[in-house]
C-alpha cells in the first residue's frame, strides 16, 4: 500500500463522508510526516454506522472481503495484494472510541487520542495521536520488530513514554 494508494483510497472516503483515522504502520508514518517503510496495508478506525457504505465502496474499487473477520474488525483486498484493515468503532458519551473485541469485551480508544494529525504525500490526514498509537502497541499482542521501531520513533519524536515491556523490547532490538 503505497503513499498514493493511501491518499486515493481517503479522498474516496472523505467524499462519501466517512470519516476514518489512520493507525497502525501508516498512522505512525503519518505522525512522522514520512514513510518510514513499506507497508503491505493500511489500519483505519472507522464508525460502526458507517460500515456497509465503507464495504460498498471497497467492493467498488475492486476489494474483497477476506475470511476470517468480525463486525469490528474486517480486512478488504484486492487483485495487487493491497489490503485495508477496518477496526469500526462507536463513539460513547465521552467521545471514547468502543470497539468491540472478537472475544466480546471491548477495548476503548481514548477520546483525545482521535486528534492526531498528520500527512501523507504532504496531504494533511486524521491519524490516531502518537499516545494512543503506543497505547494500542503496549496492549493485545505481542509487538513484533516493526512495532517495536514504529514506537522507538514515535518516542523519539514525540517523547511519548513507552510502557516497561516495550522500552525493554526497544532495548534489546
Amino acid at each position: 500500500m503505497n503513499p498514493s494508494a493511501v491518499v486515493e483510497l481517503l479522498r474516496l472516503l472523505d467524499d462519501a463522508q466517512i470519516e476514518v483515522w489512520l493507525d497502525g504502520g501508516w498512522g505512525v508514518d503519518a505522525l512522522l510526516g514520512v514513510e518510514t517503510r513499506p507497508h503491505q496495508d493500511v489500519d483505519i478506525i472507522a464508525r460502526v454506522s458507517d460500515t456497509e457504505k465503507l464495504r460498498d465502496i471497497l467492493r467498488g474499487k475492486g476489494f474483497v472481503i477476506q475470511p476470517g473477520g468480525t463486525p469490528s474488525n474486517f480486512v478488504f483486498a484486492d487483485s495487487s495484494g493491497r489490503e485495508v484493515d477496518v477496526h469500526a468503532v462507536t463513539f460513547d458519551e465521552n467521545g471514547n472510541g468502543v470497539y468491540r473485541m472478537a472475544g466480546g469485551q471491548d477495548w476503548i480508544y481514548p477520546a483525545a487520542g482521535f486528534g492526531g494529525q498528520g500527512t501523507v504525500s504532504n496531504v494533511p490526514v486524521r491519524c490516531l495521536s502518537p499516545e494512543a498509537q503506543v497505547l494500542c502497541h503496549a496492549h493485545g499482542y505481542p509487538p513484533t520488530k516493526k512495532d517495536i521501531e514504529d514506537m522507538e520513533r514515535l518516542r523519539a519524536r514525540f517523547g511519548v513514554e513507552l510502557p516497561a515491556h516495550l522500552r525493554r523490547a526497544v532495548g534489546s532490538s
